[in-house]
């Protein structure tokens, strides 16, 4: 097929491979560099800030749980919608504006888990001072942030509080021990949340440039006080991701190149209706045909598009940078290839950012608002992340990639009864078939209905619908 393909271009264009999609990376390259180094550098208002809020009395108005929260969510929102509006305001390049805009959630989960953190290990900190005088301090027990051994956090010694109305039941001699035993631990507890879990790094000793830095370029989005590393780079697997990334760019340029593009170019002249004469117009039936036709041609290459683009990101990419960084934790993906269902899917796939929804808001929420609508937030969040990256990509915000999203959790639910549960093998025959004509389908739903095919079109969203989820 590659053979052929070079000798069709030969002929046509006097070049084996087609250029134009190339041409696209070097536009605006500048541009990029400048506004991609200064949006990251923006993120570390979240260091000073936290310095500040630590340093804020206990009770303050600028202290984490009373104002910081607030000051720094109020930051994160107007980042992101200035970041997001800055490649439509400088007209970029498709290319351009996908990879600024993906760096940019990115840095954004960052920012957001190193503030939220830091900001619960502030308090924490302040909790452990106040023990200094007992008899004014909260015996609260101490609250563990959720962490890759704990991932739903938990309160320490909750038995605490029995031991203490036991001890009331004793007299004052056995009170005085009980409360003195009861800050004792707690204050371990306090202690031992301010500590790494490999013990060399103590908050707020992490607090610096350097540890900042290091967090931006470790392939994480979930902040930890320090993280277990590797001696020593491994230079020989470093060079071959390197080459793995570039060599899964040029096929993937290849297949846009090749086999996308052209079906795409095709099936818009044959739709134009300018093209058209009133003798003899476009009907719906030949539409129906034509779109078919370019969804069938569509399938597999976008198939291996997602492949090579899940190989480049998490294989290669995240994998070179924690060899850089001598990251030891390599676990971004699971067989999500044998998923049966796509709540297992959304947690195989993207192991980083399932982490991340899972520590900061999942977990978080679910003490508040119960598992079922804790569940239904996460997703809600995601959902609405995925909208903003398909409604820059396309620019159109129409809510497709959103619904598709929400309707994954009855799908997830009709699953898991007891008439689907158990049909493993056919489950997965239904994902895959899902994701290979999804796929196919994202560019049919995300182009405007003409004319004529304005009904025809929105049949093909509401099946594009019922495939994509």
């Amino acid at each position: 097929m590659a053979i052929t393909t070079m000798l069709r271009n030969i002929k046509d264009t006097g070049s084996p491979l087609r250029v134009q999609i190339w041409t696209l990376f070097t536009i605006n390259l500048w541009h990029l560099a400048v506004a991609d180094f200064m949006m990251v550098a923006s993120s570390a208002v979240a260091l000073p800030m936290h310095r500040l809020f630590r340093a804020a009395p206990a009770g303050g108005v600028l202290t984490w749980a009373k104002g910081g929260m607030a000051i720094m969510s109020v930051y994160q929102v107007v980042w992101l919608a200035y970041w997001i509006a800055v490649p439509f305001l400088l007209e970029w390049t498709w290319t351009a504006q996908v990879f600024f805009l993906l760096h940019t959630m990115v840095v954004l989960m960052k920012m957001h888990s190193y503030t939220s953190y830091n900001g619960h290990l502030s308090e924490t900190e302040k909790r452990l001072r106040d023990l200094d005088n007992p008899s004014t301090a909260s015996r609260a027990p101490a609250y563990l942030y959720p962490t890759p051994e704990n991932p739903m956090g938990a309160i320490a010694s909750p038995k605490r509080a029995e031991a203490r109305g036991k001890g009331e039941n004793e007299g004052d001699d056995g009170l005085d021990d009980e409360v003195a035993d009861e800050v004792a631990q707690l204050r371990e507890d306090l202690a031992r949340e301010l500590t790494s879990p490999i013990g060399n790094v103590t908050y707020p000793a992490n607090l610096t440039w350097g540890n900042f830095l290091d967090y931006l370029c470790c392939p994480t989005l979930c902040y930890e006080i320090e993280y277990p590393r590797n001696e020593r780079i491994d230079w020989q697997n470093l060079i071959s991701k390197i080459a793995a990334i570039f060599g899964c760019i040029f096929l993937l340029t290849i297949i846009s190149e090749e086999f996308i593009l052209p079906a795409l170019v095709d099936a818009s002249t044959r739709l134009d209706p300018s093209v058209h004469t009133i003798d003899s117009p476009l009907t719906a039936l030949e539409a129906l045909l034509v779109i078919a036709e370019t969804i069938s041609w569509l399938l597999f290459p976008f198939m291996l598009t997602f492949l090579l683009v899940f190989l480049v990101v998490f294989e290669y990419v995240l994998g070179a940078a924690a060899e850089v960084t001598h990251f030891a934790d390599r676990h971004f993906y699971s067989d999500w290839w044998n998923s049966t269902d796509w709540m297992e899917f959304s947690r195989e796939w993207n192991i980083p950012v399932y982490s991340f929804l899972r520590r900061h808001v999942y977990s978080t929420s679910r003490p508040h608002i119960g598992k079922a609508n804790a569940t239904v937030i996460t997703f809600l969040i995601s959902a609405v992340g995925h909208e903003i990256v398909m409604g820059c990509i396309t620019k159109k915000l129409r809510g497709y990639g959103f619904i598709c999203q929400m309707l994954q959790l009855p799908i997830v639910m009709l699953q898991r009864t007891k008439w689907v549960r158990g049909r493993k093998t056919l489950n997965n025959v239904c994902f895959w078939c899902s994701m290979i004509m999804g796929l196919s389908l994202v560019c049919p739903v995300s182009l405007p209905p003409r004319d004529k095919k304005a009904v025809l079109t929105s049949v093909l969203q509401i099946c594009s619908l019922y495939v994509l989820v």
